[in-house]
């Protein structure tokens, strides 16, 4: 099964072909601040099986994790640290084509999750933005 995506503005492009090694949604207070919301998805793949086109920029976020986006939109794309997940490129599941065929298996780093995202289910839900109906 091959998985596609791309940044926000398609200069980016991304495909993974064969199964995940996981899909999680992540909770750490980095993956918040990298990706500007509550928590993280990122569907990790073997090296080896993800192409990418495009030209990315990197951030070395730490002295072993480089953080890699779109030099032109923003978007933030691929995770990548040698050390703890040789082998492996981490890639933010909301820039996936097709992200209802992809669920995530789990939630990671759940000791510094928010604590009103438990709750966030019991929100009030509009269909599109308040007041546009």
């Amino acid at each position: 099964m091959a998985i596609s995506g791309k940044c926000h503005c398609g200069a980016v492009t991304w495909r993974a072909d064969g199964e995940a090694e996981h899909h999680a949604l992540c909770h750490c207070e980095d993956c918040r601040r990298w990706s500007g919301a509550p928590l993280a998805g990122w569907i990790a793949f073997d090296e080896s099986k993800v192409t990418i086109s495009g030209e990315t920029a990197a951030y070395h976020s730490s002295e072993s994790v480089t953080r890699e986006f779109c030099g032109k939109c923003g978007t933030g794309l691929f995770y990548r640290n040698p050390v703890m997940l040789p082998g492996i490129i981490d890639i933010q599941s909301g820039t996936m084509d097709h992200p209802e065929q992809s669920p995530p298996g789990a939630h990671i780093m759940v000791s510094h999750r928010l604590g009103w995202v438990r709750d966030m289910a019991d929100l009030p839900e509009f269909a599109t933005y308040p007041g546009m109906d």
